[in-house]
């Protein structure tokens, strides 16, 4: 093997001396620096994280796997992103734990890398951060939590938007609420529904570059640690192969990944997260792609939000192997995988345990599915909408703008009794965008008005240039770019103004006429960059756009392992 780590440990004088006898202080006998490949285990364990928190266990069954190979594994930690608690939201710091990963691999004596990942943001920012320096690397997702129990009924993070209503109208109690809240999360792991979480899971699983299986097994299950074990022992192979990101992750493996995710639901933030991967490996995508890739995809999983089970349930039906089998005309079947093996040799005989859990192509559990790509004034590079979670009177509609020019307006007005809104209004809030929050919080799925929660009202059309959390649900739109933030039209919109959108025609237009839309447009102020230091300032300085995905403008492609210049 040609094994970038002896540039470290093989040299002779002082260097060597150095590399290795600092190494020592942890009792490494000396024999595991002769010729053995180092595989470096990219952790994001963090107590902060609480759905990663588990993930230093989960390290334990990658290093025997390593050692059983023949391979020297050295764990190290990185920016971990925990989307429960970190303020103003998680999806600000992607990239900046994409550059943290990028760095510490190129720098340090890697020969090959296990990635592990869980809460949502984890898996795209170290992916994003290893195609920039293409090793071999494989993924160990952690696996989601057992589904919750709430007074007899299984529950998972979408009923917490049913919580918040049903607390809204009085129909639930504080006491009943706090139940709630101690039965939802009663194990280790991530989003037990089809969120982002198991959204990114499945994402990585069917581009290739995990173990097949990786994405359903719960976190609580002993087969967990076996695929970490069993993933230590591959990509020890994989060096031996010098099989690397950039010899799996083609371009027809992100069509997989499109039509994948549409089979099972998966979030609308997918789209922004493939895209900021595609352009550091350097594949070609674009928005439409996803509307493309996914329009002949039924939804075959049944999964909350769009439909009734649980991850749990998915692994026990036969996982991601099961829906990619029961879509296998749809993909291409012949390309390679990180097991080694292609996309039909590992999909084979995976037949559905369980119908109502994972149905077939031909009798799916609805023909809906995917991400829907919208185009119109309102939005010229486009905006996204999830048709499985939306209501299907609304995909054609056309109110007045109500419209809330912050996150802050909309709080302060969203259940004032003052509020002019009915139930064929449309809901607009403005300047939750990538640089003009910044971020891009999940806040698109904005609450319905509690005047009309209380007239029995479920859904409305609602249009942000932010994001939604992949467990929430409604005819949402989102990810409007140009954003309001840099003078895109959503910018423009006013109470009472006319929106129309058109899901089946792939529109969404503000309805006035092109002076009135200059006029406006002359008037409007863009404000600069509210930071002057620090990692915000460099963020709106170069973040770009949504349909872009997200990324900073300079951190496109990759630089590749070799480290430019020396120490010692």
């Amino acid at each position: 093997m040609k094994l970038r780590s002896k540039e470290w440990f093989a040299r002779k004088g002082k260097d060597g001396f150095i590399y290795r006898a600092w190494m020592k202080n942890q009792g490494i006998p000396a024999d595991m620096f002769e010729g053995k490949p180092v595989i470096g285990i990219c952790n994001t364990w963090s107590e902060l994280t609480p759905c990663n928190a588990h993930l230093r266990d989960l390290a334990e069954a990658v290093k025997k796997g390593v050692l059983e190979a023949g391979g020297f594994p050295l764990e190290f930690p990185v920016m971990s992103l925990g989307e429960t608690l970190m303020k103003p939201t998680a999806m600000l710091f992607r990239n900046l734990a994409s550059m943290d990963v990028e760095e510490s691999i190129r720098a340090n004596p890697m020969d090959g890398v296990v990635l592990l990942v869980g809460c949502d943001k984890t898996t795209p920012s170290l992916v994003m951060g290893a195609c920039s320096v293409d090793l071999p690397s494989i993924v160990v997702s952690g696996g989601a939590m057992l589904t919750g129990k709430f007074r007899g009924k299984d529950i998972g993070t979408s009923d917490v938007w049913r919580f918040a209503d049903d607390s809204k109208k009085g129909l639930i109690s504080e006491e009943e609420m706090n139940m709630a809240e101690a039965g939802m999360c009663r194990s280790i792991g991530h989003c037990a529904v089809m969120g982002t979480a198991s959204t990114m899971a499945g994402m990585v699983e069917s581009l290739g570059i995990t173990l097949p299986g990786n994405a359903a097994i719960p976190a609580a299950d002993s087969r967990r640690k076996v695929l970490a074990r069993m993933s230590g022992r591959r990509i020890v192979e994989m060096i031996k192969e010098n099989l690397k990101l950039s010899d799996v992750l083609k371009r027809e493996a992100f069509e997989n990944a499109i039509k994948v995710n549409a089979a099972i639901g998966g979030s609308t933030n997918f789209a922004i997260h493939l895209m900021a991967i595609a352009g550091r490996i350097g594949v070609d995508l674009n928005l439409e792609d996803f509307d493309h890739y996914s329009k002949d995809i039924p939804l075959v999983a049944n999964l909350q939000p769009s439909g009734q089970y649980f991850m749990e349930d998915l692994y026990y039906a036969g996982g991601i192997p099961a829906v990619m089998n029961s879509i296998k005309g749809s993909l291409n079947a012949d390309i390679l995988t990180v097991s080694g093996k292609t996309v039909a040799e590992n999909i084979q005989d995976q037949e559905s345990l369980n119908d109502d859990v994972i149905s077939t192509k031909d009798n799916p559990f609805n023909p809906i599915s995917g991400i829907v790509v919208l185009k119109g004034n309102l939005c010229e590079n486009g905006a996204v909408l999830k048709p499985s979670a939306a209501t299907p009177e609304l995909m054609k509609h056309t109110g007045k703008a109500v419209v809330f020019e912050n996150i802050e307006d909309y709080k302060n007005r969203i259940d004032s009794d003052d509020l002019d809104v009915d139930a064929n209004s449309v809901l607009v809030l403005k300047n939750v965008g990538p640089k003009g929050y910044p971020g891009m919080p999940e806040v698109g799925n904005m609450g319905i008005p509690k005047k009309l929660l209380d007239m029995g009202v479920t859904d409305m059309v609602r249009i942000s240039d932010g994001r939604m959390s992949g467990t929430g649900f409604g005819t949402v739109v989102l990810h409007v770019s140009p954003e309001s933030a840099v003078g895109g039209t959503l910018a423009l919109v006013q109470n009472g103004d006319l929106i129309e959108l058109d899901v089946e025609a792939r529109k969404l237009n503000l309805l006035l006429d092109d002076a009135e839309l200059e006029s406006r447009r002359q008037n409007l102020k863009v404000e600069g960059n509210p930071y002057t230091r620090g990692y915000c300032k460099l963020y709106v300085d170069h973040v770009e756009q949504a349909h872009l995905g997200a990324d900073l403008d300079f951190l496109k492609g990759g630089s590749g392992s070799e480290v430019l210049r020396d120490s010692h």
